[in-house]
């Protein structure tokens, strides 16, 4: 466990966390361009690599995000990462196709704001500061 200590305080996870969340998004966005251009993507469509995805991003957000709250003692990043997750999860109940990939992107924003606000904080960049008089 000490070997992965300085990679989790230099807030790697949270960056990988992001990229993740940037593969997402590039997966979305190519998607709904394939279903535009054919009329079947074929893989890119299949329900498996989405709950993978999902689980992916659960997976990498209570390590990540819960390592934050007990590093800097802050919830609102967890909090906003859960809430990107449940708009995810929402997301792959809807149909594919049109409001499934708008809801999706906006998880996956949602998400990844959660890691970057997590990976400031970690960083003490949202550490409160003594005012100046």
């Amino acid at each position: 466990m000490t070997m992965f200590v300085p990679t989790i305080r230099n807030g790697l996870l949270d960056r990988l966390a992001i990229g993740l969340s940037g593969l997402c998004l590039v997966h979305c966005l190519a998607t709904s361009v394939a279903l535009a251009l054919l009329a079947s993507a074929g893989a890119l469509v299949s329900p498996l690599i989405h709950e993978a995805g999902l689980v992916l991003a659960i997976l990498l957000g209570i390590v990540a995000l819960g390592k934050g709250i007990i590093e800097h003692g802050y919830m609102m990043p967890a909090a906003v990462g859960a809430f990107g997750i449940g708009i995810m999860m929402g997301a792959l109940s809807l149909p594919h196709g049109g409001m499934e990939i708008v809801y999706t992107i906006l998880g996956v924003a949602i998400l990844a704001l959660g890691h970057d606000l997590n990976r400031r904080a970690v960083s003490g960049f949202m550490t409160p500061q003594p005012a100046y008089s």
